[in-house]
């Protein structure tokens, strides 16, 4: 049998010596080593000698095989330096770089970012992990105030670093407002675009993880004249030259009065379609002045300023952009969609 391994071994070398590449050498390797290979089967019949012979013979093939298995590996490194040095062959086809690219939502948010700088407004974030201080009571949402029931709130089981209030995952980019006020003061402009959270069931317009725009603007002698050209504005930027806002009654509790804003569709031109659900109008934003207590509780005499406040819903206005029909898409990590920005 030592005679059948060192003839084994002779081949094995002298097959190596005229590998040229890893496909050559996976094969040899498959030859010898595989649960088929030449070596197996011979490593195989050790069972059928006797104890002694047995011993002296397995040795000698482990031995052996270790051997080989050096010489395999050896040679598979030079292989793979010959493919990566720094000679280039300019004759061989090129491969084909995979590149990735900026997400829709990014598309459209460093848009909107670049739109409102060119109007003095800055971009500023506040933390998503956030006091249930900032993100209610400071926007003039009490702790009993009915208007809690209208957003599905994220608690955490902790308190603030002060141990007073609740910590919960913010429901509103409405939540950097007060912060915004107590840092930078009056007057003030400025965007908050970023990403808010709400326990909620999904379906194709709803999600619980989801992006917003907040705007606020406080200065002296501001009115809703302002907000309506502000507005306008964004609405021509986002819609193209000819698109028409109005606007209409709402509640919010950190503006008064409060105002739900819709542009003329820019698919249909006001005459109703699909996408504006044959109303003529897209539904996009929620506006307002700046309620007075919100003013008091960021530190600014409501006497002397007054200021307005506007939030997109930034994922809502992708979904218009490029018509996509389900807000999940956004979050799914599908290739076969984010490939098409």
């Amino acid at each position: 049998m030592k005679t059948k391994l060192e003839k084994i071994k002779q081949d094995f070398l002298q097959s190596i010596k005229e590998v040229k590449d890893q496909k050559s050498l996976s094969d040899l390797e498959d030859k010898y080593f595989s649960r088929k290979g030449e070596l197996s089967l011979i490593l195989r019949q050790l069972k059928d000698l006797d104890m002694k012979t047995r011993q002296e013979v397995g040795k000698f093939a482990n031995s052996l095989k270790n051997e080989l298995k050096e010489v395999l590996e050896k040679t598979r490194k030079d292989l793979s330096r010959e493919k990566t040095s720094d000679v280039v062959d300019p004759t061989l086809p090129g491969e084909k770089i995979s590149t990735g690219a900026l997400h829709p939502i990014t598309i459209v948010r460093k848009e909107i970012e670049d739109f409102f700088a060119t109007l003095g407004f800055m971009s500023i974030d506040g933390p998503e992990l956030e006091s249930d201080y900032y993100n209610f009571t400071a926007l003039n949402v009490l702790a009993h105030h009915p208007a809690r029931d209208m957003q599905d709130t994220f608690y955490i089981d902790s308190k603030d670093e002060d141990k007073q209030a609740d910590l919960l995952m913010r429901t509103q980019t409405s939540n950097t407002q007060v912060r915004a006020m107590l840092k930078h003061g009056a007057p003030l402009r400025a965007i908050v675009p970023g990403r808010c959270f709400r326990c909620e069931s999904t379906d194709a317009r709803h999600e619980h993880t989801f992006y917003q725009l907040e705007g606020i603007l406080i200065d002296e002698n501001i009115n809703l004249a302002h907000l309506k050209a502000v507005l306008e504005e964004t609405g021509k930027f986002l819609y193209g030259p000819n698109t028409k806002l109005r606007t209409r009654p709402k509640y919010f509790p950190f503006v008064e009065p409060g105002l739900n804003g819709e542009f003329s569709c820019f698919l249909c031109q006001g005459k109703g379609c699909r996408v504006c659900k044959n109303s003529g109008w897209l539904e996009v934003l929620g506006c307002g002045l700046i309620h007075p207590n919100v003013l008091r509780a960021g530190g600014i005499d409501p006497e002397k300023y007054s200021g307005f406040a506007f939030g997109f819903g930034l994922d809502r206005l992708v979904m218009l952009k490029y018509d996509i029909n389900d807000i999940r898409n956004f979050h799914s990590g599908d290739l076969r969609f984010l490939k098409q920005f």
